[in-house]
Order: C-alpha cells, then sequence, then structure tokens
C-alpha cells in the first residue's frame, strides 16, 4: 500500500509523566512510532514535557520540544514548525486528548493538520460514555448498566435505582483517576465530585459493580481497508475492580475455554470494525466466571498501556505498526 503523499511532517504528542514507573510503556509505543515515520522518510516534531524518555533523544526526531502538554503550547509548536499532521494515537491518553481538543476547537483545520491514527469520530465513540453505550448496544454487544450523569445529584439518584455498591468512571482521564467504587451514598458523593472535577468535560459514569468477574483484553490491529487481526489475548491476575494499571497481567489469557476465547475474540473484531479505528486498539471485557455473560467494559481507540505489554509479550511491534498504517 503506497504511502499517503499528502503527509511529509508529523507533530508526535508524548505522554508526559504519569506517576513513577508508569511513563515508560509510552515512551516505548512514542519511540517506535518516532522510528516507523523516520524509517518513511517523513520530518518528525517531538513534544513531551518528560525528558527522561528515550524519545526525546536526539537521534529519535528532527526537533525536539520538552514543554508542558497543553493546549497553548502544542498550538504555539504547530505555528512554528507548520506541521501537514498530528498522530493522536502514541502518547497515551495525554495525546489523544489533546488532539481531539485541537480538532474539536477547529485549530487543526484552521491550520491545515490532519489527525492521524483516529479521526475525532472514532474518539468520541469509544471516549464519550454516553456514544460508546450506544455504540455497543447497536452492534448487539452487551454493557453494564450504567448512566451518564453530569451532577453529583443525578449520580445519587441512579445509584439507588442499580443498589449499591457503584463503580464511578469519569471520561476523558488517563488511568482511570478520578473513579472509584462507591459502597454507600456518603462514599459516592465524594467519588462523584472528584471525578466530576478531574474529567475534562464534567461527565462521569455510574456503573453496576461487577467486581469479581474475569477482566480479559484483546490487542487488535486495523488498517484503512479494514483487514484486522488480534495480536493477542491477556488476562489480568486481578478480577474486574481492581484497575488494570495496578494488575499483573498474562498474555495470552490462561483460564478460558475456547468457547469464551473466541466468543470474546469475535466481539472485539466487531466492536473496532464498529468504531472504525485505524492502528492499535485495546478492548477490554468482563467475563462471568461460571457462565457465558459477558460485558464490555471499554475500548482504547489508541496504543495504551496494555499494548506495551502486549508487544514485548509476543514480539510483535504493535506501535510501529500502528504508526504505518495512520501515514497509509
Amino acid at each position: 500500500m503506497p504511502l499517503r503523499s499528502d503527509i511529509k511532517k508529523v507533530l508526535v504528542i508524548g505522554s508526559g509523566p504519569i506517576v513513577i514507573g508508569q511513563a515508560a510503556e509510552f515512551d516505548y509505543a512514542g519511540t517506535q512510532a518516532c522510528r516507523a515515520l523516520k524509517e518513511e522518510g517523513l520530518e518528525v516534531v517531538l513534544v513531551n514535557s518528560n525528558p527522561a524518555t528515550i524519545m526525546t533523544d536526539k537521534a529519535m526526531a528532527d526537533k525536539i520540544y520538552i514543554e508542558p502538554l497543553n493546549l497553548d503550547v502544542v498550538k504555539r509548536i504547530i505555528e512554528i514548525e507548520k506541521p501537514d499532521s498530528v498522530l493522536s494515537t502514541l502518547g497515551g491518553q495525554t495525546g489523544l486528548t489533546l488532539s481531539m481538543q485541537l480538532a474539536k476547537e477547529g485549530f487543526l483545520d484552521t491550520h491545515g493538520v490532519k489527525l492521524l491514527g483516529a479521526n475525532p469520530e472514532t474518539i468520541d465513540k469509544a471516549e464519550d460514555r454516553q456514544m460508546f453505550k450506544d455504540t455497543m448496544l447497536s452492534i448487539g454487544e452487551p454493557c453494564i448498566p450504567s448512566k451518564v450523569v453530569e451532577t453529583v445529584e443525578d449520580a445519587l439518584a441512579y445509584a439507588e435505582e442499580i443498589q449499591y455498591p457503584v463503580i464511578v468512571r469519569p471520561a476523558f482521564t488517563l488511568g482511570g483517576s478520578g473513579g472509584g467504587i462507591a459502597h454507600n451514598a456518603a462514599e459516592l458523593h465524594e467519588i462523584a465530585e472528584n471525578g466530576l472535577r478531574l474529567s475534562p468535560i464534567t461527565q462521569v459514569l455510574i456503573e453496576k459493580n461487577i467486581s469479581g468477574w474475569k477482566e480479559i483484553e484483546f490487542e487488535v490491529i486495523r488498517d484503512s481497508h479494514a483487514n484486522i487481526i488480534t495480536v493477542c489475548s491477556m488476562e489480568n491476575l486481578d478480577p474486574v475492580g481492581v484497575h488494570t494499571g495496578d494488575s499483573i497481567v498474562v498474555a495470552p489469557a490462561v483460564t478460558l475455554s475456547d468457547k469464551e476465547y473466541q466468543m470474546l475474540r469475535s466481539a472485539s473484531l466487531n466492536i473496532v470494525h464498529a468504531l472504525g479505528v485505524e492502528g492499535g486498539c485495546n478492548c477490554q471485557f468482563a467475563l462471568h466466571p461460571d457462565s457465558f455473560e459477558y460485558a464490555v467494559i471499554e475500548v482504547n481507540p489508541r496504543v495504551s498501556r496494555s499494548s506495551a505489554l502486549a508487544s514485548k509479550a509476543t514480539g510483535y511491534p504493535i506501535a510501529k505498526v500502528a504508526t504505518k498504517i495512520a501515514i497509509g
């Protein structure tokens, strides 16, 4: 497949520092991305606030900016460097959210910059909790009973309806920050208030608690011609209720029967087609330990921390291939 001729200069947004020991996975992805772009003869501009990374090494990009990762800084860099494209899917949630905000404000269009990897519609369908739920239901994939709320009062009212304990998931936050499990109204009040404050769109999802179910993930790659593969399955050692980032994850999944495996793999392929992802994607499922009941937890339409694990466990360079797909 020929390289897109309209791409000459690409801005790569890094993930910045997250928590000690957690930024390395995105450095691995970002470094693969820079190398893949350079291999194709493209000019690479990189911005990352974290200087202790390999991606900020002089050999990785033509221009490197070590600056805070916020809208003003990225806008200034685009005005100075005039890239024709931004790679949105290799800098974790930070890169994805910044790219999304630039696209929604119309800044990218004004400056003639293309969004590579995932388009705004795909990002919205995966990241906006209500749109995601609607998309899943439209293709017959089961979701956990949940409701998107924008006030603490609405959160408390819905929790009464589905009974405690409930899980609180803020929209557009990294590593599940601001979320938690509430066992009563007082706990929910505190967690929901915090989650709404941390969510850039002041939105949280109140969800029925299914702690104790198995947590299974699939790493999927799809290109613009809808060719699709699952790179591998993964199983969290801890059940649902412990965040993936805090859990030991095993690749491939080890306790699934073939029927369960094929069922969740087929669901992953359906989901990634429905979202129209081009590049790497991570699908997370909850599976009832004693039945075939399952639910889609969430989908990251980008390279995630799980992707780095999957890459190393399988030897398949997910970030590199995702980058190649993004540039056609």
